[in-house]
């Protein structure tokens, strides 16, 4: 996942002294472990996954499933993985995705770590806490659970690194998701109806349906960017349109010999201007929070809105049948799915954890084929197993028949902050001086290209 779809950000005095605290009260106690390495890890038979055997155990776990549908899944699964191991408490700490960023370093680095986090796939969180030792490789317990028969490569890439936390998209698996996610288009059905808009099957029917939408005096593009990640998606669905998708993954994983320096890219921050310039944005977008936006949406306002599948079941709470879900059209009706995408933070266990077995058990427990249930009847899209799971014709249908066809034709393409330690700041920060007309086009690209080639080159 990325820098991705979450909550406001706390105060930085706020966030440290609540680092501070969870670190002290919310963790495992008495665990002094080394930080654990790839040779030092036990064989898959040495593995023990009966989880009513381990003893008593109190686990503490950090996520960030706070939203209503996510909330919900979690709530059920801890509930009913503690009634089948009641030797095993659940210690849970939820927080918001931004606040979880911000307080998981400062735990990591302390004696007394939780056993189970939410760790961001990208460089900045889970490269570096690889890096620094500080995360449990699963490689074992991905052969003892058979995780990797459940779970395709495709998708496990997400959680791969080498152990020196260089490499991305390779290496040792150090977690699991629970969820999948797409970035695409919400639309709202009722006011494609009143506008007389047919629902857009090419990139060009898009731009005529926001161009309309303008004139008529609605929202075209429900927005809001004063988080600075949030255009990051939008900008990510533009490129997506005119960048080839290998170039885009190359760009996304840190890799050497690629560069934003191209026409294309040029040419996608040139449509992402426009759009502001046209007024198809909300009014004061850079000033708006990103839930302040999606509520927005939710309201009424606004005809379209470019965002994850991780807000389906909150909009859907508020427009019902009203609200639809589409990937982003290509060039042509036929041509093939691209879209950002991947998985939800996946679940990883601290190095200094002095119950892995017991985490191990956890994680699998709210990744099995029961749980990818609770996720559908939650308003989730699970990760695994999507194509087996009945839902209503409606949203949830939209949602996770586009996320079939974009992982079944190998559509979906990586977040762009991936791709350096610094790059969901670097990135974030570019976009919201390219929209405010503070950086041309070509400022922006130099910015971006500053960050990727120093680090790209660096790595080795």
């Amino acid at each position: 996942m990325t820098a991705q779809p979450r909550a406001s950000r706390t105060l930085p005095l706020f966030a440290a002294i609540t680092a501070i605290t969870a670190a002290l009260a919310g963790c495992a106690p008495g665990s002094s472990a080394p930080p654990a390495s790839p040779s030092a890890q036990p064989s898959a038979s040495a593995v023990r996954t009966d989880a009513a055997a381990l003893g008593d155990v109190t686990l503490t776990v950090w996520d960030q499933e706070v939203r209503g549908g996510q909330a919900a899944q979690m709530e059920q699964l801890n509930k009913a993985f503690q009634e089948k191991y009641p030797n095993i408490k659940l210690n849970r700490v939820s927080r918001s995705f931004d606040d979880l960023n911000t307080t998981l370093r400062l735990a990591l680095s302390g004696n007394e770590p939780p056993d189970v986090v939410e760790a961001n796939n990208g460089r900045s969180s889970m490269g570096a806490f690889v890096k620094a030792g500080q995360l449990r490789p699963l490689d074992a317990f991905a052969e003892a659970y058979g995780w990797k028969e459940r779970y395709p490569e495709s998708v496990l890439r997400y959680s791969r690194y080498s152990a020196d936390g260089k490499l991305f998209g390779e290496g040792n698996l150090y977690g699991l998701p629970q969820v999948g996610e797409v970035v695409g288009v919400f639309y709202n059905r009722a006011k494609l109806t009143e506008l007389g808009i047919q629902l857009p099957k090419t990139w060009s029917d898009l731009e005529t349906a926001l161009a309309t939408a303008k004139a008529e005096g609605e929202v075209p593009l429900q927005f809001g960017n004063l988080d600075k990640w949030p255009a990051v998606h939008v900008f990510g669905t533009v490129q997506s349109r005119v960048v080839p998708a290998e170039q885009i993954s190359t760009l996304a994983f840190g890799r050497k010999g690629a560069t934003w320096n191209t026409p294309e890219n040029s040419q996608a921050a040139e449509q992402l201007v426009s759009w502001a310039e046209k007024g198809y944005f909300a009014d004061g977008f850079n000033g708006q929070g990103y839930d302040a936006a999606w509520q927005a949406f939710g309201k009424g306002q606004g005809v379209f809105l470019i965002a994850g599948t991780w807000l389906l079941a909150d909009l859907q709470k508020a427009l019902g049948d009203d609200l639809g879900f589409m990937l982003p059209p290509g060039s042509t009706a036929d041509a093939p799915p691209v879209a950002t995408g991947g998985t939800g933070l996946p679940f990883a266990i601290t190095a200094k954890s002095p119950n892995p077995d017991a985490a191990a058990a956890y994680i699998n427990f709210i990744t099995s084929a029961d749980a990818m249930k609770v996720l559908a009847d939650t308003g989730n899209l699970p990760v695994a197993d999507t194509a087996d799971q009945s839902v209503p014709d409606g949203p949830q249908k939209d949602v996770f028949t586009a996320f079939g066809t974009a992982s079944a034709e190998n559509g979906l393409v990586p977040y762009l902050d991936y791709a350096t330690p610094t790059f969901a700041d670097t990135l974030g920060a570019a976009l919201q001086d390219l929209l405010a007309g503070k950086a041309t086009p070509q400022e922006f690209l130099g910015t971006l290209e500053e960050d990727y080639k120093t680090f790209a080159e660096s790595n080795g």
